[in-house]
């Protein structure tokens, strides 16, 4: 028994778009990772991109459960003594709602090439408009 593997002809990518509109941050990035992936894809391939592009909308409206507002902290260093930079999940999403969403949607794809690839199919805006009506693509519900 050999096992299937898809040609690149026969791999498709379509366009999705997901709304964050009081959707529970993880819930969204879950599903996100697994549009990203292929897993809804009867031909899924652990070690080919046989997922979707997927865009978010309304990302500045996602909603975190309990105290994480204040109490989850983002963390950034340069490598320089005493270049710690930390920023609380209110605070990012005051600024840029779009990384909320991207680091937990990275957090939640494989850290290797495809993992890399996949994450630059997702495509993430604050607001309800997103520049990709050319691509035509399709509603997602959660």
């Amino acid at each position: 028994m050999r096992s299937y593997v898809p040609k690149d002809d026969e791999r498709t990518h379509d366009w999705l778009v997901l709304d964050a509109t009081d959707q529970i941050l993880g819930r969204l990035a879950s599903e996100a990772a697994r549009l990203l992936r292929g897993k809804h894809k009867p031909e899924f391939t652990p070690f080919l991109d046989t997922g979707d592009f997927v865009v978010v909308i309304n990302a500045e409206r996602v909603r975190l459960t309990g105290a994480k507002l204040d109490d989850k902290v983002y963390y950034r260093h340069s490598g320089r003594p005493g270049s710690l930079k930390a920023e609380t999940a209110r605070e990012r999403l005051a600024t840029r709602p779009e990384r909320v969403i991207e680091s937990a949607v990275w957090g939640m794809l494989p850290k290797n090439r495809l993992g890399r690839k996949l994450l630059k199919k997702l495509k993430v805006y604050g607001g309800p408009e997103h520049p990709h009506q050319a691509q035509q693509p399709k509603t997602h519900s959660l």
